[in-house]
């Protein structure tokens, strides 16, 4: 594939998130206990697979956090154009389609007793192709922005996965072309599922406030807070990320925002998974 873009960089190495030496082991334990929690719940989400079908996430830590942290105990972390490539290209997929799946919230909250009825198999189906079809769109789009783009000299990536911005900084003939389908494809995989969470949480909101005792509004509020908590730091922090011009913010600081959507969500989002547990245990006892 390097040949193929006429690029003379056949591999990468990624610079990773922290030059201190005397931090690598510390933070390399700490993101290492991260991803066991995420591995765990992702056990537990696979488990719920066939009887909870609100929990069909997509799981993306996976494709970025075990090359992340080689860059901790490894004096090079090198990848190559291929397996750079790719990993780009599974990362958008996870995440778009992600970021259409955390927009869900309205009948599960408003009508749970319902949600089975209203949330049949061919309506699941239905949505389920939805949102992998925006993945495939988002991950076609941004990979097939830099991979026929070509790398000259210069291969250190400054990131510590494979991302569309310190690649396409690293490309000898990248333009503002490149820079307006990243823009117009972000905002696409940012805008649309934020209008549909404004709307759902309008519908949300509306009918916690006919709720008539304290308490069944404070349940409906708690229920809805992980989830508000887990969609604002995914958005936002891509929105900070991709959405600004790198004038603005400097790569290191887009490094940084970039953990809140591949580590700081993933773990929040297991939430729902031990209230999943929670509800099937609880209805295995009953019966």
């Amino acid at each position: 594939m390097a040949a193929e873009n006429s690029s003379s960089v056949t591999e990468f190495i990624l610079a990773g998130l922290i030059h201190q030496p005397g931090l690598q082991i510390p933070v390399f334990f700490l993101f290492l206990g991260f991803y066991g929690v995420t591995v765990v719940g992702n056990l537990g989400l696979i488990i719920l697979l066939g009887l909870t079908s609100h929990l069909h996430i997509p799981i993306f830590s996976t494709t970025i956090i075990p090359k992340m942290l080689m860059s901790f105990v490894s004096r090079k972390n090198i990848i190559s154009f291929t397996g750079c490539m790719s990993q780009f290209f599974f990362f958008c997929f996870f995440v778009f389609s992600e970021s259409f799946i955390l927009s869900d919230r309205y009948v599960a909250i408003c009508n749970p007793l319902l949600y089975t009825v209203t949330m049949s198999p061919q309506v699941c189906l239905l949505l389920l192709l939805g949102v992998y079809g925006m993945g495939v769109f988002g991950a076609v789009a941004h990979t097939g922005n830099i991979v026929f783009l070509t790398f000259c000299a210069d291969n250190l990536v400054n990131h510590y996965m494979c991302d569309i911005l310190p690649l396409l900084e690293l490309s000898c003939n990248g333009s503002y072309i490149n820079v307006l389908v990243i823009f117009i494809v972000v905002t696409a995989g940012i805008g649309v599922p934020i209008v549909a969470v404004f709307i759902s949480y309008g519908f949300i909101l509306s009918s916690i406030l006919r709720v008539s005792s304290a308490e069944g509004r404070s349940k409906a509020f708690s229920t809805c807070s992980s989830h508000i908590i887990a969609v604002s730091l995914f958005f936002g922090s891509g929105a900070f990320t991709y959405l600004k011009p790198p004038s603005i913010l400097p790569l290191d600081q887009g490094k940084v925002s970039s953990l809140f959507y591949t580590i700081v969500v993933p773990i929040l989002r297991n939430k729902d998974v031990k209230l999943a547990l929670k509800r099937t245990f609880s209805r295995i006892s009953f019966s």
